[in-house]
């Protein structure tokens, strides 16, 4: 009870997970002369270099930067931030910057997870500060205002006090109304055609007069709504499934409330996987299944795929996971906000409430790109007064769930701490369920920019598995770079394939011998799955089926999917 109140101050994070990560670098720093030294001549070396720079410019008003800013920062990107005095303030901040960078890290004896928290720490005090957010040190905001007489600053306090009032009534951002849910998102057509306590299954209508034989089963992640996966029309990867010929079931998840604070990770797989599965054989008998899972959904898909390998269960034809990790010794940044310490606090913080709320998640996602989704926003939407156009992946991202308490504790501590899953240890119905059991081809996707499950830790697939492998590597981020549609500028993608007995490359190997192709992965994976189904097409199936128990329930995208 005393940490769950104290949760209330800190924004869910441990004050004893950051004392002991201060305390860790703090002392190491203090005990380590040439360290100190190091830092000195660093210190100085780069108050001459500032110097140079602004003597420099004294004379030559296009003088070339002395520090660049790191990749995908784009802060002082605009011309304006070229001219004196403010060329000069960005080029003192982004050096401040590299010092502190090298303030926190590599100090000798440092443990690497308290060296990432204090830099991260580092890191936001620092933006805080950067003259990018002050209206009187950002030339951008200076010539909004100048161009308004001020009017951009009346236009920013509106936008604030909407944006206070819409968060305090529980509503969605401004423009997410714009795209509602069975009509302009989640619009594929479709049935219910199974309804438990936990999902509702959905099969999607036929769009060709024949399909093949294998249907697909789409499991998307419970951290989000499955609609990420049928967004708009034209971005939506079920309808393009439906397009290509494909019987496409998608689970639904409930968005679970304190009543639910006792749902555990086997219930997702045995109500959730397993339950969609059982379904599935009663409307399709004796068809395998194409089976696909986002994110945590394709971790859960992992662990009953395991699972069923090891009781020789042939009902996959295939696999394929997106943006989803099995090994969790890298797991990106959220490593930052899991230990034992921030577990326990987060622990007593969902006892108290019965889940996870998704507003604290989403402060964790939007502190891992504070600059992209904190203070961008900032700038744009209340300094310089306008409005950020709201489009469809932003709704369904505003479109949050609930974890449940013990599910959610299980997790973390099961898979994100102890990697139970990649050492052979995760139990499922007492034996363990080994990866390195399933022989199913797989196909396997990550992208370029994922800051939740980062590339290379989805790579470690490769080490867990001995089945056939078909690896992608995809421009964009956790979310945009799976919703890549056909014909969208500028996406490119690696792939290779590792069949049973080839040898196992490492990331920087893989990266170096994977072919680059230009368009949309769905391509690559249309044909993938086009080579592992049978030759023969058929009749599209009914929706549902009739006296089986699997009736249709009610139109897609079903209730589920609407609960707040």
């Amino acid at each position: 009870m005393r940490e769950a109140a104290m949760a209330k101050f800190t924004g869910g994070f441990s004050p004893m997970a950051l004392t002991l990560a201060y305390l860790d670098w703090a002392i190491h720093l203090a005990a380590a002369p040439g360290k100190q030294l190091e830092l000195a001549s660093k210190a100085v070396r780069k108050a001459a270099r500032l110097g140079g720079h602004a003597a420099s410019g004294l004379f030559q008003p296009d003088v070339e930067p002395c520090i660049t800013p790191l990749p995908g920062d784009r802060r002082f990107a605009a011309p304006e931030w070229t001219t004196q005095p403010f060329g000069f303030m960005a080029q003192a901040f982004l050096l401040n910057q590299q010092w502190w960078h090298n303030v926190t890290h590599e100090v000798p004896g440092v443990e690497p997870h308290h060296e990432d928290v204090v830099s991260f720490v580092a890191r936001q005090i620092l933006d805080v500060f950067s003259p990018s957010n002050n209206p009187f040190t950002n030339p951008e905001v200076i010539a909004r205002a100048r161009e308004t007489g001020g009017a951009n600053f009346i236009e920013g306090w509106k936008n604030w006090a909407e944006d206070l009032q819409r968060q305090l009534a529980g509503r969605p951002p401004v423009g997410a109304e714009r795209f509602v849910v069975g009509r302009d998102v989640a619009a594929t057509p479709g049935k219910v055609v199974f309804r438990n306590h936990l999902i509702e299954l959905i099969q999607y209508a036929p769009a060709t007069p024949t399909v093949r034989a294998e249907p697909i089963l789409i499991v998307p992640a419970w951290i989000m709504k499955y609609y990420i996966l049928d967004l708009s029309p034209e971005n939506s990867l079920v309808r393009y499934l439906v397009g290509e010929g494909y019987t496409v079931f998608c689970i639904s998840w409930r968005n679970p409330d304190a009543d639910d604070r006792d749902l555990a990770l086997e219930d997702y797989r045995r109500s959730g996987v397993m339950a969609a599965l059982d379904a599935i054989a009663t409307i399709l008998p004796g068809r395998k299944v194409h089976a696909a899972g986002y994110c945590l959904g394709g971790t859960l898909l992992a662990i009953a795929a395991a699972a069923m390998a090891r009781d020789r269960e042939e009902r996959f034809a295939s696999l394929t996971f997106l943006a989803a990790q099995t090994d969790f010794s890298e797991p990106g940044e959220l490593a930052l906000f899991i230990d034992a310490s921030e577990l326990r606090f987060l622990d007593s913080m969902m006892w108290n409430r019965g889940y996870l709320s998704a507003d604290q998640m989403a402060a964790a996602f939007q502190l891992l790109r504070s600059n992209d989704l904190v203070w961008s926003r900032l700038v744009h939407d209340y300094l310089m007064g306008q409005r950020s156009p709201m489009f469809d992946l932003m709704a369904w991202n505003a479109d949050s769930t609930r974890m449940p308490y013990r599910m959610q504790a299980e997790y973390l501590r099961g898979l994100y701490l102890d990697n139970d899953l990649a050492s052979g240890r995760f139990m499922v119905e007492g034996r363990p369920a080994a990866l390195q059991n399933i022989r199913w081809p797989t196909f396997a996707v990550a992208t370029e920019a994922d800051h939740v499950a980062p590339w290379r830790s989805v790579h470690k697939l490769h080490l867990l598995t001995d089945a056939d492998l078909t690896f992608v590597l995809t421009s964009g981020g956790h979310n945009a770079g799976i919703v890549s549609e056909p014909g969208h500028p500028g996406r490119h993608y690696r792939i290779m394939q590792k069949k049973h007995g080839d040898i196992c490359l490492g990331p920087d190997e893989w990266l170096a011998a994977a072919r680059m192709r230009e368009g949309s992965w769905w391509e690559a994976w249309a044909e993938w799955l086009d080579g592992l189904s049978s030759p023969e097409q058929v009749a599209p199936p009914g929706l549902g089926g009739v006296g089986s128990g699997c009736e249709p329930l009610c139109d897609a995208p079903g209730t589920y999917v609407l609960q707040r």
